[in-house]
């Protein structure tokens, strides 16, 4: 086997392996239109991903900020496929990562796939017609 032939067999490996670690297949039987649980009360933004994909890595100061900004008004949940496989498969995602929008009634409005910032997830959120009003932290 030629060394350019043994290149391009390792770089399609590789190629497979990034592939099929970013991409998360679960079960064709799920729902795709899921719902939260019935307690939900607040508007609600689940991100299904990984604490080591890069694109999840992006997401994690955003999500962040949307904790504290939003506390009591907005519920923001982080599943872990990779460490936990088997909480992502009520969400039926097909790659990472994935937001789940929901309804203060508990009802997915909307999914957006990959990198999403806090303000355009709150624009999303706006478009559908749920309103999240920020929280004043000192009290006032």
């Amino acid at each position: 086997m030629s060394l350019e032939c043994k290149r391009k067999f390792v770089i399609g490996v590789f190629l497979i392996v990034v592939f099929t670690g970013v991409f998360i297949f679960v079960s064709a039987n799920a729902q795709s239109n899921t719902k939260a649980p019935p307690a939900a009360k607040l508007p609600r933004i689940v991100d299904v991903g990984a604490d080591k994909c890069i694109p999840c890595i992006r997401m994690a100061p955003e999500l962040e900020k949307l904790r504290n900004d939003y506390a009591g008004v907005l519920e923001v949940e982080f599943v872990d496929v990779w460490k936990r496989p088997q909480d992502g498969e009520p969400y039926n995602v097909r790659g990472i990562p994935t937001q789940i929008f929901y309804d203060a009634s508990g009802k997915e409005v909307a999914r957006h796939f990959g990198f999403i910032s806090k303000e355009e997830i709150l624009a999303k959120f706006k478009s559908l017609g749920v309103v999240i009003v920020k929280t004043d932290v000192k009290g006032k």
